[in-house]
């Protein structure tokens, strides 16, 4: 069984999309491991993208992260990873497919709707920043 994290980001819970992810997620199937929203801190946005750290749109990244509440998620499912990647649609606007999340709601490359961990290690880095003690 595999983990990934889901963080509904500021502008889809300004946007009010935070119960239309959820029910995708779970009609999907996945379970929901953990949920809560919070307001990221400046030393928790650094820790999730430091790998960022040193481009050109990293402050973005962190000032759009920070700016608002989150919704945080640890989802668990067979290939759960790649399924909620796919889920979500490509970081581009442009070229997110209608039906996914991003395809569907997103017109900004930063303000993208959700993020998404990209493979077990960054899984596994994302979710012990964001959650202590999860089962």
């Amino acid at each position: 069984m595999e983990r990934t994290l889901l963080i509904i980001k500021p502008d889809a819970v300004e946007r009010k999309l935070i119960g239309e992810i959820i029910q995708r997620v779970e009609r999907k199937g996945l379970e929901i491991k953990a949920l809560k929203m919070e307001n990221i801190t400046l030393e928790k946005a650094q820790k999730h993208y430091e790998v960022h750290k040193g481009k050109d749109f990293y402050n973005s990244l962190i000032e759009f992260i920070t700016s608002g509440p989150v919704v945080l998620m640890v989802l668990e499912g067979y290939n759960c990873i790649s399924i909620v990647r796919g889920m979500a649609g490509s970081t581009s606007p442009i070229n997110a497919v209608p039906g996914t999340i991003r395809g569907d709601f997103s017109l900004d490359t930063l303000k993208n709707i959700v993020h998404t961990s990209d493979c077990i290690e960054s899984s596994e880095r994302e979710i012990k920043n964001f959650f202590k003690n999860i089962d």
